[in-house]
């Protein structure tokens, strides 16, 4: 940390301030101590036409161990803002660091100046100046704000933004809870970013070995396993590169508590509660359970979907989704798994203060598959065989695509056939043309819809797949799409080079145009092996899941390995947006482009 200014000498004047001040109750902590447990039952909140928000450097106890973060309103996460639909709101953000800042408002439907994104339609704010956000709230839902500017989301400044609606809520809660995922690391992220670009498996400590080679075998038997490592070495892949960046620095973080500190909320029997969780994380995946109380989600990015009761569900970086819960009397754990299960956030539920909530086994770390990397294996592990080639690559834009009557969705769960073209498509890899970009291709992509991902496969409960997604209320008919954007997710973890179309960003690239009112159908097809959560700002997009007027609205897609993933937008905003990976380092690697509608 020496770019810092951090010399053994501050590090140790600075750690005995933060003891005095500890000592006298003036310490700023973004989570409690062992020792002062107590129930909390949110984050702290604002709310108001003018809020002021001061975003800062500053000592932190993260789990019981000071670190450096970065802060808005003096903790991790930061305050939750609490709003209503239709008002109108003045966030005044005074910017205190010797650096340029932001802060970006995720999902909101903002003017693109407050947007909060430096270099696209802001300028940033420096240090020392005050930056006034001025907006109309024009919606309702869980969403979250967080900074755009370096690696400064990962220090610490996010934090819950919740929008109450005009009107009654159809969904009757008696408690009401933010639950913020993240994850911290005691390194300097630019440190983190320089290890990963040395070597892409830094922080994976979990690869397979020759130690590990006896279980495999035993499971699947020896000739297999010996195969199956082989298909890998011969990729220079690893089918245990789940996560970029692990538990071997990562802490995770519910609503800023690290998991032996344990946020709790509390209850009594048959009441109803509302928990709203948000994927803060710089670069972790969580799954999500609470074992022993079904989980009925009823938004999804903010926006109301039919409801689904699930046990489990999956969590990309960006998304939220609200739950409500009836508990019976106990104590029971909100478990949030980090993908790779190298790690997890933990908090508990409980409707007695005392009680406490075991914590549930971490399970073994998943594999990937060569049906996960595109591998066209015959049937490509038994899915439909190609029905549509495409050879379309480099952004290159195609007519909307012909309906087909194949079936497609959850056993159960209505599908139009008229809806269905974009998600069958199997598209099979033409000649690669994205260069050093693009180590990898995936020889054929396809919807995984129905695909809960590695890890949640074979998982013996109900888990929540994009599949099961419905519109609470069905939209306007809508007109079939002006054309379709092809864009290929891109890398090379070798060299630790992310992009869209083998392409890295920069300030001069031409941005994706699109004009006022047009219908544009994104095709994303993952060419790596990594999952991406890909988010639009400024807009909200269909989803494509065969269901026509009732696709879900999002604005974070996670794209699986080897997937080919399709939404529509309707070019309503004018201005300019950030589109990119919201796996923040993939992101700041170059995957990251700017979307213009035009007037």
């Amino acid at each position: 940390m020496s770019h810092q200014g951090l010399t053994r000498r501050r590090f140790l004047r600075h750690s005995a301030l933060a003891a005095g001040s500890l000592t006298i109750g003036r310490f700023v902590t973004g989570c409690a101590t062992p020792a002062a447990q107590a129930p909390r039952p949110s984050l702290r909140p604002v709310s108001g036409q003018v809020i002021d928000l001061d975003i800062a450097e500053q000592w932190l106890l993260v789990g019981g161990r000071p670190g450096r973060a970065t802060t808005v309103g003096g903790g991790i996460p930061g305050p939750e803002i609490r709003l209503k639909e239709g008002q109108d709101v003045t966030l005044r953000v005074r910017n205190r660091l010797d650096v340029d800042s932001s802060i970006h408002w995720h999902g909101l439907l903002v003017p693109p100046e407050m947007d909060g994104v430096p270099g696209v339609s802001f300028a940033g704010i420096g240090p020392g100046r005050t930056f006034e956000y001025r907006f109309p709230i024009r919606q309702s839902g869980t969403y979250w704000y967080h900074s755009h500017s370096g690696f400064q989301e990962q220090t610490g400044l996010y934090g819950p933004l919740i929008i109450e609606p005009d009107g009654p809520d159809p969904h009757r809660v008696e408690r009401d809870y933010s639950i913020v995922l993240s994850d911290w690391t005691f390194e300097d992220p630019h440190t983190v970013q320089a290890n990963l670009k040395k070597y892409g498996g830094y922080y994976n400590f979990q690869r397979r070995t020759l130690a590990n080679l006896g279980e495999e075998a035993e499971a699947k038997g020896l000739a297999k396993s010996l195969g199956d490592r082989m298909s890998w070495a011969g990729m220079r892949m690893d089918a245990t590169d789940i996560s970029d960046v692990t538990g071997v620095t990562y802490t995770y973080l519910l609503n800023g508590l690290a998991p032996a500190e344990d946020w709790r909320a509390a209850f009594a029997p048959g009441e109803r509660v509302r928990l709203r969780f948000i994927n803060a994380g710089a670069a972790t995946y969580f799954d999500v359970r609470i074992p022993g109380v079904p989980m009925t989600v009823v938004h999804v990015d903010g926006q109301p979907v039919e409801p689904v009761e699930v046990d489990e569900f999956r969590l990309a970086i960006a998304e939220t989704v609200d739950v409500i819960v009836q508990p019976n009397a106990g104590a029971y754990a909100i478990f949030a798994e980090a993908v790779d299960r190298s790690g997890f956030a933990r908090g508990t539920l409980s409707s007695d203060p005392a009680a406490a909530a075991p914590t549930p086994a971490r399970r073994p770390r998943p594999l990937l598959t060569m049906a996960d990397m595109g591998m066209d294996h015959g049937a490509h592990g038994g899915t439909h065989p190609a029905s549509a080639p495409t050879t379309a690559h480099a952004g290159h834009e195609m007519p909307a695509s012909a309906p087909t009557s194949q079936p497609h969705g959850m056993a159960g769960s209505p599908v139009d056939p008229a809806c269905l073209a974009p998600i069958q498509v199997i598209a099979r890899h033409g000649p690669d043309e994205h260069g050093a970009g693009n180590a990898m291709i995936a020889e054929v992509a396809q919807a995984r819809l129905d695909d809960p991902g590695p890890g949640l496969r074979d998982a013996p409960w109900r888990v929540l797949t994009y599949g099961q997604l419905r519109r609470a209320e069905p939209g306007p008919t809508a007109r079939p799409p002006d054309r379709d954007i092809v864009l290929h997710l891109t890398g090379n973890m070798e060299r630790y080079m992310w992009s869209f179309d083998g392409v890295q960003y920069s300030p001069d690239m031409p941005s994706i145009q699109m004009k006022r009112g047009e219908r544009v159908r994104f095709v994303l097809i993952n060419d790596t092996m990594m999952a991406h959560p890909i988010h639009l700002h400024g807009m909200f997009f269909e989803l494509e899941v065969g269901a026509c007027e009732r696709n879900p609205l999002k604005h974070t897609v996670n794209v699986q390995p080897a997937e080919r993933a399709s939404f529509v937008v309707t070019a309503e905003e004018v201005g300019r947006w950030a589109f990119h990976c919201h796996i923040l380092y993939h992101m700041d690697a170059g995957m990251f482009r700017v979307v213009e509608v035009l007037s």
